[in-house]
């Protein structure tokens, strides 16, 4: 797409009906040649509707030149208008996160065509020194490949600085912050049996009145032993567990998402029940002794029927994952007493 610009600044002319007239030629979005014309009844007259039309004009590709805006304005208008739309709402938030925390406190103030490959360099060499986990530089780097890659094709501008920054190597970023850059399978933590009777002694420890220490405690032993994430196991009904064929059926997931007005933050946050990370998600989970005896607890604990929540909050409805990761409150205490 084309650049509006003006091709003259306007010529005046006497014409033949002894009015003025006046002409200004562009090149409007398309390319082509145009022209806007004027008249009045005095030179002065057509030479004041050809300011106003120059001044209106340039004002006009200021405001549409994505190229000469901040960057903390114009990222924040692509998030919103290609990205909001078209990815889950936890994706969203996560990116927004990364632009707020990691981009927008460094490059915010930047006009983004004067943004360089040095400025992208230096601020993933900034985020390097700060300690920040090498999946933190990915996200900045994959946010500003994608913004600039738009940037880019629209022809906003002409050379994109992602080109000449490439992602530093994952050896060097752990190696410039004195870690070892290990295989994955070697990163994989498995729980040694002794371990295992650490964790569930700990999620079972109790208060001093017999109160369990952690809300829902039989959860954390029903992850332990299915390897569920947090969200696949508050997603579960008790349709979905069957207790006599050993197995439950992994459908959909909970999350968290911080609550909107539109595309307006609003204080606190909101449940979204729905699909699951992946598509490979979706599945057969069997179930072992310890497993279906942490389900039975949970029932006893807490049953609204086949189509509520496994792990559900006090009304039956689906537990928050920060609430799931709570404490119990200790009965002994003075607001629990009053």
């Amino acid at each position: 797409m084309a650049q509006k610009k003006l091709l003259t600044n306007g010529n005046i002319f006497r014409r033949t009906d002894a009015r003025w007239g006046g002409v200004v030629r562009y090149l409007d979005e398309q390319g082509e040649t145009k022209r806007k014309s004027f008249s009045g009844t005095s030179k002065q007259e057509v030479r004041d509707k050809i300011r106003a039309y120059i001044t209106a004009f340039n004002s006009e590709i200021a405001e549409s030149d994505e190229s000469k805006k901040l960057l903390r304005d114009s990222l924040r208008t692509w998030l919103q208008v290609f990205k909001y739309p078209s990815v889950e709402r936890t994706t969203y938030d996560r990116l927004e996160c990364t632009a707020k925390n990691q981009v927008l406190p460094y490059l915010g103030e930047k006009v983004v065509g004067d943004i360089t490959a040095a400025d992208v360099k230096s601020l993933l060499n900034r985020i390097m020194t700060d300690g920040y986990a090498y999946s933190t530089a990915k996200k900045v780097y994959h946010i500003l490949t994608d913004f600039f890659r738009y940037m880019t094709q629209e022809g906003y501008i002409d050379k994109n600085p992602m080109t000449n920054a490439p992602m530093i190597k994952k050896a060097n970023y752990l190696a410039s912050q004195d870690k070892e850059n290990l295989p994955t399978c070697e990163t994989v933590t498995v729980f040694t049996p002794e371990e295992i009777e650490k964790f569930k002694a700990e999620a079972c420890r109790c208060w001093g009145t017999g109160k369990r220490f952690y809300q829902q405690s039989a959860a954390y032993i029903l992850m332990l032993n299915t390897g569920l994430r947090a969200g696949e196991a508050l997603g579960l009904l008790n349709r979905d567990v069957d207790v006599e064929n050993r197995v439950l059926h992994v459908r959909q997931g909970v999350k968290e998402v911080v609550k909107r007005d539109g595309m307006d933050i609003q204080s606190g946050t909101e449940l979204r029940i729905g699909k699951l990370k992946t598509a490979t998600s979706k599945r057969d989970v069997p179930l072992n002794s310890a497993a279906i005896e942490a389900i039975n607890e949970l029932r006893r604990e807490f049953y609204f029927g086949e189509y509520t929540p496994l792990i559900p909050d006090e009304n039956g409805g689906y537990t928050r994952p920060n609430n799931f990761r709570a404490l119990s409150p200790d009965p002994r205490s003075r607001r629990n007493r009053d």
